[in-house]
């Protein structure tokens, strides 16, 4: 667990999923493969693909009072009270200001822009978190403001380390994150890859349960 701002702390749990606390409430990010049983105060989910919507492992952490995030696609798959969201959009969940981003491929077909799918800015008391989701280097990426940015970097069905290292250097988060590494694709050579060319701090995580 990192302190990423006041009173905001954040885990990484594997693959692209992460587990935020801000004060008293608990955020998961695309929660996959969860061993942790807890009822979190807000869900988010960047799209439909089974390593970032796992239904079963949203129901481990999703009680009566959850709320979730989710592009329309993934809405369609769960239950509760559930805000769906395309890129653009805002919203404010218990005080958590959610603005839903971009995340698409370019020149590949996993993630298509025309699909809507979203990565996520979280305004946690003035700290700004930005998972990207699954995404190539975008040109929207350019004008992200913020503190601690969530990156994949596996290549692939997402952008390399080598080019997300690069347009982190243009919108200069003050903390970079890799992701996306270590399960399905990537390696930890990726994160350290991004690391020697990311000009700001990046942190290498562990995944914790």
């Amino acid at each position: 667990m990192i302190r990423v701002g006041e009173n905001v702390a954040l885990s990484w749990l594997g693959h692209a999923s992460f587990r935020v606390e801000f004060g008293d409430k608990v955020i998961y990010i695309d929660p996959w493969k969860i061993k942790r049983k807890e009822e979190a105060s807000l869900v988010l989910i960047t799209h439909s693909h089974f390593d970032h919507l796992s239904v079963d492992d949203v129901k481990r952490v999703q009680g009566s009072g959850t709320v979730i995030v989710a592009t329309r696609d993934s809405a369609s798959k769960l239950k509760g009270d559930i805000r769906i969201v395309k890129p653009g959009d805002s919203v404010t969940v218990n005080d958590i200001g959610i603005e839903a981003v971009p995340a698409y491929n370019i020149g590949k077909s996993y993630h298509p822009k025309s699909n809507g799918w979203v990565g996520f800015i979280l305004d946690l008391g003035g700290t700004r978190i930005y998972h990207a989701g699954d995404t190539d280097a975008i040109p929207e990426m350019k004008s992200i403001k913020t503190d601690a940015s969530l990156l994949p970097v596996g290549g692939t069905y997402t952008m390399t380390a080598k080019e997300a290292a690069e347009i982190a250097n243009e919108f200069k988060p003050k903390t970079a994150v890799p992701m996306h590494w270590g399960t399905i694709v990537g390696s930890r050579e990726d994160a350290e890859r991004f690391k020697d060319i990311f000009e700001g701090e990046t942190l290498i995580l562990e995944p914790e349960g």
